[in-house]
């Protein structure tokens, strides 16, 4: 009975150990660790278990999509079909949405953008096996996102057969290509979603606070998008896709919520009704003046997040400053000759300007800014 266990043991451990050592003749003839490519002891053709390309350290193609060519024409490859005329420009605009232009122009040094055949050998017969050949690396490129919606996978999805007449049936795709461009993303106000959380199933995401206030890109939060975040995986090839909102997990919302806000706190983004837009006068009591309107949040508050609370005398942030250097016009009310003499306590009791000056010192009844000790100006 003992030699029969002992037997079992050694075929179970004997069989992950031959289908490592039997990888394929291409495989065999090269020195390259199996691990340098596959994350798992037995990697199989069903699984192959690869590791993910490191990208992210590499990328150093940062183009605006306007500046790039409209249409490229894959050549390299055609045997048996056409030229794969692939619209550029309209993948380049919604890469922003993703991983950029790192996608696809990975590994690329500092420079011209190179062609991928300058890497990827056009030959399938490979000298390093750890790089996919130009065929591999171009339907691996384009496959992985179209087969996440409704583009077929079939060869004649992209690829057009060779006719008599090549010209004119290359010319004809470049036409329904050439010029289009993927149509301007209207950036919401806000977006309101209701929820089942009982304690509170308003949620009010201000968009343009997020964008414009807190200068986040918008890579912080729309990492690795594709087409079907926003499009119908329903349609048919020939039918315009319709405009979808993507039906999110309750987890991938608040992934990317918790990664400045406080988990524990619920109740600051669930309410019972949609909330009203920050409005820093009613939640601080500090009124922005038309240049700390412009600043982002972080200007002041530093980029620790929650933001807290800031003392609100002026010398803790501008402290180069002094009455010598200082001009009044600058604040949109120049100081007539008489008030220009003054120190600034005795209209700003504490030096605060945080609040409305005074004019009790010196006059009765007089209430600013009913009556001025100046003329209000113009600023730049």
């Amino acid at each position: 009975m003992k030699k029969i266990i002992v037997i079992i043991f050694l075929l179970t451990i004997s069989l992950p150990l031959s289908a490592q050592k039997n990888p394929g003749k291409d495989h065999a003839k090269s020195n390259v660790n199996c691990k340098t490519c596959h994350v798992c002891d037995v990697p199989t053709k069903d699984d192959p278990c690869l590791v993910q390309c490191p990208r992210e350290k590499m990328k150093t193609v940062y183009e605006s999509p306007d500046k790039t060519v409209d249409v490229v024409s894959l050549d390299e490859l055609s045997k048996k079909y056409l030229p794969v005329t692939f619209s550029h420009r309209v993948h380049a605009q919604m890469s922003v949405l993703s991983g950029g232009c790192g996608t696809c122009h990975h590994y690329n040094t500092s420079g011209p953008i190179q062609p991928c055949k300058n890497c990827h050998q056009t030959s399938r017969k490979r000298d390093d096996i750890s790089k996919p050949d130009l065929e591999a690396a171009y339907h691996r490129q384009c496959i992985t996102c179209h087969r996440e919606w409704s583009h077929g996978t079939s060869c004649n999805s992209c690829h057009n057969l060779k006719t008599t007449n090549k010209e004119y049936q290359k010319e004809e795709v470049k036409k329904k290509v050439k010029g289009k461009v993927h149509p301007a993303l209207i950036e919401p106000a806000k977006i309101v979603f209701e929820t089942k959380y009982e304690k509170g199933k308003m949620v009010t995401f201000f968009h343009d606070d997020h964008t414009k206030k807190f200068k986040i890109d918008c890579t912080s939060c729309h990492k690795n998008e594709t087409c079907l975040k926003c499009h119908d995986v329903n349609k048919t090839s020939n039918e315009k896709s319709k405009i979808i909102r993507a039906q999110k997990s309750l987890d991938e919302h608040h992934k990317k919520c918790f990664s400045c806000h406080k988990e524990d706190k619920c109740e600051s983004c669930h309410l019972g009704k949609p909330s009203e837009h920050f409005d820093h006068k009613k939640r601080t009591g500090w009124v922005l003046n038309k240049f700390h309107d412009e600043l982002s949040c972080a200007k002041c508050h530093g980029s620790k997040i929650p933001y807290s609370k800031l003392d609100t005398k002026c010398v803790n942030c501008h402290k180069g400053w002094n009455i010598e250097n200082f001009k009044h016009t600058i604040t949109g009310l120049q100081l007539d000759e008489t008030h220009a003499q003054l120190n600034c306590e005795d209209c700003h009791e504490e030096k605060n300007f945080a609040v409305k000056p005074v004019c009790s010192n010196c006059h009765e009844n007089f209430i600013y800014p009913r009556q001025k000790p100046g003329k209000m100006v113009r600023t730049k």
